[in-house]
């Protein structure tokens, strides 16, 4: 049996109040269990689990991934299993729907966090508190949820959008609680099979963890040894810590290599005289983002390679001839370059070819900038009564509360980030025009615009508040993020919509996923980044690139163009360029056109290894689409309908044992 829906033309032509109806006798699933205390509290736990691995990938990439569809199948899987076994019952089909909510909002929680206030903390010189993070964070999240919901009643009741990262979650919910359950427990297993290869293969590869055993063997033996070696075992036990371990697995396929030419057998790879290996042009095993590769698909893992070839294997080499970038000697003699000193130069072009790309791809649209706004100006009006009132949030809920976490907001601006009241109070109406765009565009194509909208006010506060870069990144700060937690609420409204789901307990649970997020990420994004004050916010295993976007267009437009050096502004122009191109081709060609200029543009500011091990992800299951093209296979089930639980499952075991290690590195090991 499939789901119930109306027709185009019920949606076309019922009015709201009929749609309502309709709703609530053929979907709406009365009393059943829902927003109970074990899917808060699974919702909650794996919220947090799943957000702390959105951290890791997103100070990798500057992306954070969806999560709502591995959390459905994770707590699908666990129930059934705890059912089998007599400790409980299985999850109902709400129960999931509402877990999801939960995780999910924790999971976007991270999005700041590798972006806009690491931004600001770099332009400031200044570590913000863990007692600033988590309470704005928390504020401007609930912002969204109070600009979002009274949208609900127009985006998913009335013109019955897709939002389709949230439909699809819908199905699949569907699906395992509808008599395929064996699909989903299918599922299930390989997602923790790849989290368990994967995790596996980065403990075999994390320095810290293995050194820390290494040095607790050595330890251990010496204890043994203690009776028969005196002040001679002493002294060992003293310099134990100064031991590292011999060995860990390879981080990069090409050590066979390096070793055979460290022997002489083999010549060392150069470009233009240049080692590549200064160049950054390794092949990483960083299966993390082998699998973030994954769920991008082969045209973004494609974009990223080019764009990586471009940056490292072809601009940097000739800036470096032509000194635009200076190395740094070593006392040997040798001068080493490496990514720092390469993107602070190339990242000019990647920014700028982001930029434009986005901002031609948000207004090439104009029908989503005009449909978001067309309720308000002519469309028609129907009068009818309200069938889900006692269903839905109370409308005062966001009359009083905007304006009352709204002032919270404006006066955190000011206390936290230095924002002038009047610029604060500027803001808040953009968030609301912002955030209609925001959630018009998620709910025709899933993709939320953030870095547009981010820009936009940018650009507008470049103007209202020239030469203040704290506003600059802070206001954006506001309008972005409130955009995006406006439009993933109603992404994860859809699928309870679709299953008969109580919005108003949908709605609490997404604002108890914003804690789970935030208390998971903040502490952890202070001990892994912000230990050694800002230095540690970026660095050649977490570049953040978001970071740099968000640092580079707040100095560009506060400092002026005439600041940057003359090779950064032809390179800028040049990323102009090819961004408008590409978009324009990719635009006129209703997104046949292979590449993705934002990709392009975002493999300037990343590793040419995280680049290239996302392609690899990409490459690995387009290959394996285009081998099991049979549905009926084993092959088909595994590599191609499943894909996105493995590409999930090898993101959370590598991610999970990449922060053990960062952590065991903070506070195990001697430094």
């Amino acid at each position: 049996m499939s789901l119930p829906q109306l027709t185009d033309e019920q949606v076309r032509t019922w009015t709201l109040e009929q749609k309502d109806r309709w709703w609530l006798e053929n979907v709406y699933k009365g009393d059943m269990p829902q927003l109970t205390l074990r899917s808060a509290v699974t919702g909650f736990l794996m919220g947090g689990v799943l957000s702390a691995t959105n951290l890791y990938v997103g100070a990798k990439t500057g992306w954070t991934l969806g999560v709502g569809i591995t959390s459905v199948i994770l707590a699908f899987a666990l129930y059934k299993v705890f059912a089998r076994i007599g400790l409980g019952r299985e999850f109902t089909l709400l129960e999931n729907n509402a877990m999801q909510s939960i995780a999910t909002a924790a999971g976007y929680m991270t999005a700041p966090l590798v972006s806009a206030l690491p931004a600001y903390m770099i332009v400031t010189g200044e570590v913000l508190p863990w007692g600033v993070i988590f309470p704005w964070i928390v504020a401007v999240a609930i912002l969204g949820v109070l600009f979002a919901f009274p949208l609900k009643k127009r985006f998913i009741n009335d013109e019955q959008h897709p939002f389709p990262e949230g439909r699809a979650c819908g199905v699949v919910m569907y699906t395992l609680h509808s008599g395929e359950a064996a699909a989903g427990i299918f599922k299930a297993k390989l997602l923790a099979g790849a989290a368990l290869f994967s995790a596996t293969i980065m403990f075999l590869q994390s320095h810290g963890i293995m050194t820390f055993l290494y040095q607790s063997a050595v330890r251990f033996v010496l204890l043994l040894l203690r009776p028969f070696g005196g002040a001679t075992t002493a002294r060992m036990e003293a310099r134990v810590g100064e031991l590292t371990t011999p060995w860990t697995f390879w981080h990069y396929f090409d050590e066979p290599y390096y070793w055979a030419a460290s022997k002489g057998w083999l010549p060392i790879p150069h470009i233009g005289g240049i080692p590549i290996k200064e160049l950054t042009l390794r092949p990483e095993i960083d299966l993390a983002m082998i699998g973030a590769g994954g769920l991008m698909g082969i045209r973004t893992g494609v974009s990223l390679l080019l764009g990586a070839i471009l940056h490292y294997a072809i601009m940097a080499p000739i800036a470096i001839h032509k000194n635009e970038i200076t190395g740094v000697v070593q006392p040997d003699g040798a001068v080493t370059f490496g990514f720092s000193l390469i993107t602070k130069w190339g990242l000019w072009c990647g920014v700028t070819m982001m930029t434009v790309a986005s901002l031609l791809a948000f207004f090439a649209k104009p029908q989503v900038i005009l449909s978001a706004f067309a309720p308000l100006f002519g469309k028609k009006k129907t009068e009818s009564s309200d069938v889900l009132k006692g269903i839905e949030l109370p409308m005062g809920v966001f009359v009083i509360g905007i304006p009352i976490v709204g002032a919270v907001v404006v006066f955190m601006a000011h206390e936290f980030f230095e924002v002038e009241y009047w610029h604060g109070i500027i803001a808040i109406p953009l968030v609301f025009v912002f955030t209609l765009i925001g959630v018009n565009s998620t709910a025709l194509t899933g993709i939320t615009p953030g870095g547009a909208l981010g820009k936009l006010t940018q650009l507008s506060f470049g103007l209202i508040a020239k030469g203040n870069i704290q506003t600059n990144i802070a206001t954006a700060a506001i309008t972005s993020e409130t955009a995006l937690n406006a439009s993933n609420l109603l992404m994860d409204i859809k699928p309870g919509y679709m299953l008969g789901a109580k919005p108003r307990q949908q709605a609490i649970g997404h604002l108890i996923g914003i804690f789970a997020g935030g208390l998971a990420a903040v502490p952890l994004f202070n001990i892994l980044f912000l230990r050694d004050g800002v230095g540690g916010i970026q660095s050649p295993d977490f570049p953040m690139p978001s970071v740099t976007v968000w640092t580079s267009v707040a100095e560009l437009l506060t400092k002026g163009v005439e600041t940057l050096p003359e090779s950064a502004k032809y390179i800028a122009i040049g990323g102009a360029v090819v961004g408008l191109v590409l978009e324009v081709l990719r635009i006129i060609t209703k997104q046949k056109f292979p590449l993705s200029p934002v990709a392009m543009g975002l493999a300037f500011v990343i590793p040419f290894t995280t680049c290239f091990a996302m392609f690899l992800g990409s490459f690995v299951f387009w290959l394996a689409a285009r081998i099991y093209k049979n549905p009926a296979t084993r092959g088909y089930r595994t590599w191609v309908d499943s894909s996105e639980p493995i590409a999930a499952g090898v993101i959370a075991g590598a991610a999970i044992i990449g922060i053990v290690n960062a952590l065991v590195v903070a506070f195990l090991l001697e430094r």
